[in-house]
């Protein structure tokens, strides 16, 4: 129906152009026929009306054929901006290649940015009301498990030693787990909004992973856990970011550690592949308590957790597998993980070689 009515409207542009081109032509035409060949006024005008008439019309179809229906494409495209509603307009392909053309081409261009600016926004959004109800019902536990501690000793149980300092150990507990909570969302969050850059540089992997499992060898000791590195060459390099990947171990050991079971075991392994010689793999394996099948797609999700009991017990935020995804994809490279309930799992990352061996240089 609005289709129907722009068709309808009156071409004002074309009528103005074909008036002043038409009163300016016989005008003219006027004066010279006068002027100049001296004819009789009556015939002088009634050629000029005549001339006013046929200039006016033929300016008129001349120009609404060039013109009308690339403004109105236009004017659409403009209406459509003004109202963030965007459909699919046709390039309009002529023969003029001439500034209107110039101009409509550009503004098709322009509103498909807008749209795909207002959908990013649209995302940012979205993303940022499901974040704040994540962290909302996240911080809810800790915050009301620590408000009651302290409220029951100050009703009485504080004057008990044994009580008052259990209780206070208890309220410890879920400080700590606050301040884990609140470093890994300000983490995810500057990864998932593109903040936190990663700066790649050339680096010597067997040094960065030898540092993080020395750092967490009091945690695999403090859990009866056995932390392995099996051997390879120290003089591998690969293209990452130094710190982030580091976090990425780290975060993959500490699972490997925090989901085990006493007396289990952690590897870390690098492997070649096979069919890209520039691709490393390395992967960190344990003998834990595993993963279901159905959850596998799901674990890499924002405070997903397998055993949620467990994972608060254990001070697990649900925050460490998405933020070790966000990374690897920043870097262009995959993660993958296999896993059996009640055997272990294993957790791979591609890597990209800097230095290939000599024989495959040879």
């Amino acid at each position: 129906m609005s289709r129907t009515r722009r068709r309808s409207k009156v071409y004002k542009l074309g009528i103005r152009l074909a008036l002043y081109t038409s009163v300016l032509s016989a005008g003219v035409s006027y004066l010279l026929m006068w002027l100049v060949f001296e004819m009789n006024t009556d015939q002088v005008l009634t050629i000029a009306l005549s001339l006013l008439l046929g200039i006016f019309i033929t300016t008129y179809i001349v120009s609404f054929a060039l013109q009308f229906r690339r403004i109105q494409v236009l004017e659409q495209v403009s209406k459509n901006i003004s109202k963030k509603r965007f459909e699919e307009i046709e390039d309009l392909r002529t023969l003029y290649d001439d500034e209107l053309d110039y101009i409509i081409k550009h503004l098709i261009k322009s509103s498909r940015t807008v749209e795909r600016e207002i959908q990013r926004l649209n995302r940012i959004e979205n993303y940022r009301k499901e974040f704040i109800g994540d962290i909302s019902h996240e911080l809810k536990t800790p915050i009301f498990a620590i408000q009651g501690f302290i409220e029951t000793l100050l009703n009485g149980a504080l004057e008990d030693e044994e009580v008052n300092r259990a209780f206070l150990q208890k309220a410890m507990r879920n400080v700590n787990r606050l301040i884990y909570l609140t470093k890994d969302l300000m983490e995810i969050s500057k990864l998932e909004t593109g903040e936190l850059k990663s700066e790649i540089e050339d680096i010597y992997l067997f040094d960065i992973v030898k540092e993080t499992v020395e750092s967490l060898n009091y945690k695999a000791e403090k859990e009866k856990i056995q932390l392995t590195i099996y051997p390879f060459d120290r003089n591998t390099q690969i293209r990452a970011d130094k710190n982030q990947l580091k976090q990425v171990l780290i975060n993959l050991i500490e699972n490997g550690i925090k989901y085990n079971v006493q007396g289990g075991k952690v590897e870390v392994l690098l492997k070649e592949t096979e069919k890209n010689p520039q691709k490393l793999t390395l992967s960190v394996s344990d003998t834990g308590m595993g993963i279901d099948e159905a959850d596998l797609p799901r674990v890499t999700e924002r405070f997903f957790r397998v055993d949620k009991s467990r994972s608060r017990e254990r001070g697990g935020t649900g925050l460490g597998l998405a933020i070790v995804k966000h990374i690897i994809e920043a870097h262009g490279e995959q993660l993958k993980i296999k896993s059996e309930p009640n055997k272990g799992s294993i957790f791979s990352i591609t890597l990209t070689r800097v230095n290939l061996p000599e024989q495959l240089d040879a």
